[in-house]
């Protein structure tokens, strides 16, 4: 099918699209409920424990049964990818990227297979997934293009010294053995990115699957193996999050550490890789409790439709979903109007199906986490939407979105939910809006809806590192390899640095200046 998988290109799919996620989907659940082993030094490693997962769709699905990695399986991860790195670093860097795009074939090949693994293991509907899916492989080749136009190798200008022959090089080298963490809603594209952008720059990659979606890393490291990797260079470990994840970031042979997930874990493994004997790289891009203004010039029909869909497309559970409203009061009834309009066209259900935009939260800790906000809200806010577990729904985490209208001294603007959980405020101006959008430790994303002017204000003044204006696809989400950059300021990311940009490989490697007298 000549058909090519974007956000874009899904809203319009063809009936093939369908038939193959379909098809695929029912491929992947007869073969459920199978022992998936760690893959360490080219190999599967069977583990001491195995722990059994479940669908969030169903908790009477069986995923499968997954191996529950041990501080010694970390030990010889961490171990192989150290000894296989002085080879992966001297391979030419034409083959590294021979190698990177062989990867993303492969993932392209088996999109399918594995946007039914992300619907089965996170509760996606299937266009979410999909694009997760395509998004991984568009990482793989992305950051292949990118190394090889840097080149990170650069003639400087020679000595100003008479009767010497000598030049200037800046040459930028890899660090060694990398650990990738990832967080359980991207399971896939959140490992691919970084797993990608490590190898191509020369390091070498232990990745740590996240404990409640472990089938799309398990994935993932079958396309790895089947491109044809050296033994060593890629190594898969799944298991008990805290666990493993000390194990890897406090081992000596981890050269650096790339983390996605919550602040509070995020800036811990921070503090632990700038300690010890020498600070080490640590890239970590953490939570977002991401804001959307909209003035009363604001389009209302096109902006209630992006709040929707950015706050409460998978769940809410983005790093970059929609959390903080902040209204014109001129105009506020009018869109809450709009946004009830449009949730009440939201079918939830079982994702698997069509007809469903709205699948359940991904973990039981999630369901319980939505009861308790939906009660605090119900005794100290008004809701205006939702609030309901579904248990109706079937036997899954189903929830409906819920909107809610709140003092602006409410606790939950400050925590970040991870649910389809929307607090919206009345304000006087966009002044009064953008002091509320910025006061907040973490720096996300954020949107704004209105005109060209306030739209400049905006832009002048937020303190996000990915904005949005005026965008029906999403108030706060969506990016897409070689076209948006995504990442944080303050609280959400310690670079400064976006995934997907010209700088972000560059966070892989370490300069060198080279003088020679000849």
């Amino acid at each position: 099918m000549s058909f090519k998988l974007t956000y874009a290109t899904m809203f319009n799919p063809p009936a093939e699209m369908h038939r193959r996620y379909e098809q695929a989907l029912a491929e992947l659940t007869a073969e459920l409920g199978g022992r998936h082993h760690l893959y360490i030094d080219g190999e599967d490693r069977p583990a001491e424990d195995y722990e059994t997962r479940v669908s969030p769709i169903d908790t009477s699905l069986v995923i499968g049964e997954f191996a529950a990695a041990s501080s010694d399986d970390a030990n010889a991860a961490l171990y192989a990818a150290q000894a296989a790195w002085a080879g992966w670093r001297r391979t030419p860097a034409a083959e590294r990227i021979a190698i990177m795009r062989r990867i993303a074939d492969l993932l392209d090949e088996n999109v399918y297979r594995l946007a039914a693994a992300l619907t089965l293991e996170t509760g996606k509907n299937r266009f979410e997934a999909l694009g997760e899916a395509q998004e991984t492989g568009d990482f793989f080749r992305v950051y292949a293009d990118s190394f090889e136009q840097q080149g990170f190798d650069h003639r400087l200008p020679n000595d100003p010294l008479p009767d010497w022959n000598s030049t200037n090089r800046s040459v930028m080298k890899p660090y060694g053995a990398w650990v990738v963490i990832v967080p359980f809603n991207f399971p896939l594209a959140l490992a691919g990115g970084p797993v990608a952008a490590a190898l191509v720059t020369g390091n070498t990659v232990v990745l740590k699957g996240a404990s409640h979606t472990p089938l799309a890393g398990r994935l993932l490291a079958d396309c790895l193996h089947r491109a044809g990797l050296p033994a060593g260079v890629f190594n898969y470990l799944s298991g008990p999050g805290s666990r493993i994840g000390d194990a890897l970031v406090d081992h000596p042979a981890a050269a650096g550490v790339t983390f996605t997930g919550s602040y509070e874990v995020g800036m811990r493994i921070a503090r632990k890789m700038v300690g010890g004997r020498y600070p080490r790289p640590c890239i970590a891009e953490m939570g977002g409790k991401n804001p959307c203004i909209v003035t009363e010039h604001a389009d209302l029909e096109r902006a209630a439709i992006g709040i929707v869909r950015s706050a409460f497309g998978m769940g809410g559970q983005k790093c970059s979903a929609l959390s903080r409203l902040y209204v014109q009061d001129s105009v506020a009834d009018e869109l809450i109007a709009r946004i009830k309009q449009e949730l009440g066209k939201l079918k939830i259900g079982d994702p698997r199906q069509l007809e469903n935009w709205l699948g359940p939260v991904t973990t039981p800790q999630a369901y319980a986490n939505y009861a308790r906000c939906a009660q605090q809200l119900s005794e100290s806010a008004e809701i205006l939407h939702g609030g309901r577990q579904l248990g109706e729904c079937g036997n899954g985490f189903y929830v409906e979105p819920l909107l809610a209208e709140a003092s602006l001294d409410h606790p939950l603007w400050r925590e970040e939910m991870f649910l389809p959980i929307l607090l919206l405020a009345r304000v006087d101006s966009l002044e009064q809006a953008l002091e509320l959008a910025n006061d907040t430790d973490l720096g996300l994303t954020a949107g704004v809806y209105g005109s060209e002017r306030e739209v400049d204000e905006f832009l002048d003044r937020i303190e996000a590192g990915v904005t949005y204006v005026n965008r029906p696809q999403g108030a706060t989400t969506g990016a897409w390899p070689g076209y948006q950059c995504f990442g944080g300021w303050k609280g959400s990311g310690t670079t400064g640095v976006a995934i997907g940009s010209f700088y972000y490989l560059a966070r892989y490697m370490r300069e060198q200046s080279h003088t020679i007298v000849l």
